[in-house]
């Protein structure tokens, strides 16, 4: 099974909203992705495609900066190095479109999530108290600088 990162397209839409219903507590709906396929100029969002789609990553550029909206990988496909592909993609994104930097929230429990973030550069730089709905957990707060790396 060949795996391909390639940017999403509201054709997608059904499939990334199953990894989005198996992954999060307070799901997207269907239309919400489909909305920011159609209506959002600023959103750029790629999949994971291994004979479907198995993963997905968003990104808002607002401004000079980039914030990561989810990223999600199904379970059945977790461990093999897709979320990491995906922010990777996401990041030569964000230096295509000459972003300063990105950003992100994640839930402070979510360690596998924010080992990734490190490993890749992000810097964790605060929190934001009872940010999530579901239980009121707090989210940590990640950073990447763009603006100045060897590009």
């Amino acid at each position: 099974m060949s795996k391909i990162i390639r940017r999403m397209t509201v054709h997608d839409a059904a499939g990334v909203h199953a990894v989005e219903l198996e992954s999060f507590a307070t799901p997207w709906t269907l239309d919400a992705f489909k909305a920011e396929m159609t209506q959002n100029p600023n959103a750029y969002y790629v999949v994971a495609d291994q004979d479907g789609i198995v993963g997905f990553a968003g990104l808002w550029h607002i401004a000079d900066e980039g914030h990561i909206t989810n990223i999600a990988v199904k379970q059945s496909h977790r461990g093999q190095g897709l979320g990491e592909d995906l922010l990777t993609a996401l990041i030569a994104v964000g230096r295509t479109l000459g972003l300063r930097a990105m950003t992100l929230e994640v839930r402070v429990s979510n360690t596998p999530a924010r080992t990734l973030y490190e490993k890749l550069g992000f810097q964790y730089v605060g929190v934001r108290k009872r940010y999530y709905q579901d239980n009121n957990e707090d989210a940590a707060i990640y950073w990447l600088e763009l603006e100045g790396e060897d590009l």
